[in-house]
């Protein structure tokens, strides 16, 4: 058994969605995506948003997915859908802002 299980993860995405818009994560499938594209960022040398003391960069992106410790932006929102730490989200603004 998996844990946390598909379901617990999506509604665990999703938390964060209004009511009456599109949930970011409406399948397995994205779900899968995600967590596999956040463990490569892992391995790529990016740290660890939960303790991960020996665990596999898949089991730590699932963890922090969990936890909301890192968000999946939808395509509309970067282009080609990724992923973002959400602690980084007020520095990105803020560089945004200061390119603008």
């Amino acid at each position: 058994m998996l844990h946390p299980s598909y379901t617990d993860l999506i509604n665990a995405v999703n938390s964060g969605v209004e009511p009456g818009e599109e949930p970011v994560v409406q399948s397995r499938y994205s779900i899968v995506i995600a967590t596999a594209k956040r463990a490569r960022q892992l391995i790529a040398g990016e740290e660890a948003m939960v303790y991960s003391n020996g665990k596999k960069p898949l089991s730590v992106a699932v963890e922090e997915l969990y936890e909301s410790k890192v968000k999946i932006l939808s395509e509309d929102d970067t282009g080609d859908g990724d992923l973002e730490n959400t602690d980084s989200l007020a520095e990105t603004a803020a560089e945004e802002q200061q390119n603008a």
